[in-house]
């Protein structure tokens, strides 16, 4: 376990821990013409802190840390070239481990267990942590920032039927702190798009504005979903809540946990329909420059399933 403690993600909940203990590899590092000369076994110990929940999702390796790769780098890092210091080496292994990828912080421990001491001792040990400088997705708003949200269920949850479960959805994120609501749309009735056979959608949008973080928000609409009893184990399965961020200002992440904007979202009219309901001059921001929600919506292949329904 990490000798720092936990590492906490934006909204305070610890960060999961993946580690690789003990890697010993062969260096030439010291201040001593002999440790260069005849050189010594090093051991290290890593802390990797991360989310390890998008990987479980999805089973993707890809969105984990791999740790027999890490392996290697690592032992890389302390064959290659001497330093004095392995207050030095445990910082060259640091930067290995941030490296781009899901890793937010790395505790190093290096052990020199041949150092150079007349005494007799058990190992020399330093030790570090290292954080990754914060992210877009990890960052909060200057000022509050408008963000988009479409809301779907075809499941009964503990709130009730369809609607009863999109009104007590908007009730619960009227009480996050940091997320101002100003707008709800009527929900519109829609087919599912993909996935198994599965009942018809009620699909609502809503407007706000926000000073968390975007992958602060992200946890907060994750954590609603899970409290109506929302399952992630079919992909595009049935679901009893669906919030999905839409739009953070005009913020563009490919961020496979976060991409921004909502990828699908300007081809689906089940997202477009409600949020021109909410917002006839609605745009969606994106690489090429903003684009008219009701004009995407026109020619959207899913807008002959959107059935008119009424207010929450």
């Amino acid at each position: 376990m990490s000798r720092f403690g936990p590492h906490l993600d934006a909204t305070g909940r610890p960060y999961d821990q993946v580690e690789l203990i003990g890697l010993r590899a062969f260096g030439r590092h010291g201040v001593f013409e002999h440790e260069r000369a005849d050189g010594q076994e090093f051991v290290v110990d890593v802390v990797l802190h991360l989310d390890t929940r998008p990987a479980a999702e999805t089973d993707d390796l890809t969105r984990t840390a791999h740790y027999g790769e890490l392996a290697v780098a690592v032992a890389d890092a302390v064959r290659k070239d001497p330093v004095d210091l392995i207050e030095t080496l445990a910082a060259r292994i640091a930067d290995v481990c941030l490296e781009p990828g899901p890793v937010r912080a790395v505790d190093v421990a290096v052990h020199k267990p041949e150092a150079p001491i007349t005494e007799a001792f058990a190992d020399v040990v330093v030790a570090i942590r290292r954080v990754k400088p914060p992210a877009p997705l990890d960052v909060p708003p200057a000022v509050p920032t408008r963000v988009v949200l479409a809301l779907g269920s075809n499941l009964p949850s503990r709130a009730g039927d369809r609607a009863a479960t999109l009104r007590a959805a908007v009730q619960a994120l009227l009480a996050v702190p940091g997320l101002a609501v100003t707008t709800v749309s009527p929900w519109v009735e829609t087919a599912p798009v993909g996935g198994p056979e599965q009942p018809d959608y009620l699909n609502a949008v809503v407007l706000a504005t926000t000073t968390l973080a975007p992958r602060a928000l992200l946890a907060a609409v994750n954590a609603i979903e899970e409290s109506f009893g929302r399952r992630r184990e079919i992909r595009w399965g049935a679901r009893t809540l669906d919030i999905d961020v839409i739009t953070f200002g005009d913020l563009l992440s490919d961020d496979p946990e976060l991409t921004l904007p909502h990828p699908r979202a300007h081809e689906r009219a089940f997202v477009l329909a409600p949020w021109t309901l909410a917002d006839p001059e609605a745009v969606l921001p994106g690489p090429d420059g903003p684009r008219s929600v009701p004009d995407l919506l026109a020619v959207a292949a899913d807008r002959p399933d959107v059935r008119p329904g009424g207010p929450l």
